[in-house]
């Protein structure tokens, strides 16, 4: 497995391969239109040069898109449909043959690690939402995978469930990261992910899940998001959530949100 890592240095951007620095010449969005028996080459073909010592950005380009999935684990369906009035939708959703999919950020709106998250000034009820991020290329095949932090507005959600699209893109609602870990889709069946929150230096949450808990295969995933979309340099999907705080919890601003999946990890403060 290699890992991938975007950087700030001095005035320009440079990805890095297990923390040292690639090539100028290192095209992220070319990686992303091979195949996966490629990449390790087209990685090869760079040799790493200084340790990578600038400040860590989400591992996308600006205009890579980012989507997610909805009501993939049995506990997300369970909260969504206590929440709501709107009541069997989510259990539909849970069993139905296709998956909720939907537009979460463009690249230029993505956090990194390090970066602050957002919650909505006009919402009462937010969470983070925990998620292995898959990497897509153009072809539909998974490269790899990263944190990411769905954040989203659960009482504009759970008001009707058709606005989904504000309760969950807006200013600083998603954010991914470390890096990109490289691996088949076939490591990451039953990967643990973490998730700490912390308020004025104490732990107010905790809770894990496991990637085994996703009622679809992976690559099923990727397959309805590519389907009938084109992503000619590739495409991030997160793929839903396991862990959920209860009613009671809400974010504030000054939280720090720390999300671990098989030592990557993914760390934000709260804004509002």
């Amino acid at each position: 497995m290699a890992i991938l890592t975007k950087h700030r240095s001095g005035d320009c951007e440079r990805w890095a391969l297990d923390g040292g620095l690639l090539s100028p010449a290192f095209d992220f969005k070319r990686l992303c239109q091979m195949h996966p028996h490629e990449v390790l080459p087209y990685l090869t073909s760079f040799p790493t040069g200084d340790e990578a010592a600038g400040g860590l950005l989400a591992p996308v380009e600006y205009d890579q898109e980012v989507w997610a999935c909805g009501v993939t684990y049995l506990r997300s369906r369970d909260a969504r449909e206590a929440e709501t009035d709107v009541k069997n939708i989510y259990d539909r959703v849970y069993e139905a043959e296709r998956p909720e999919l939907f537009f979460k950020a463009i690249g230029w709106r993505v956090r990194g690690t390090h970066s602050a998250i957002r919650i909505r000034k006009d919402s009462r009820w937010n969470v983070p939402e925990p998620e292995l991020t898959l990497l897509i290329n153009r072809f539909g095949e998974i490269l790899g995978y990263c944190v990411g932090n769905d954040v989203s507005s659960r009482d504009i959600e759970a008001a009707n469930p058709l606005y989904l699209p504000q309760a969950k893109v807006y200013d600083g609602s998603c954010a991914i990261g470390p890096g990109i870990c490289l691996t088949h889709a076939k490591q990451m069946r039953n990967l643990t992910i973490e998730l700490v929150i912390e308020r004025n230096g104490k732990v107010i949450f905790k809770g894990d899940t496991s990637t085994s808990q996703i009622k679809r295969s992976l690559e099923e995933l990727a397959s309805y998001l590519t389907m009938e979309m084109t992503f000619p340099f590739g495409v991030f999907l997160l793929t839903g959530t396991g862990i959920i705080p209860d009613e009671a919890f809400s974010l504030s601003a000054g939280d720090r949100v720390v999300i671990a999946i098989d030592g990557l990890v993914l760390e934000n403060r709260v804004e509002s």
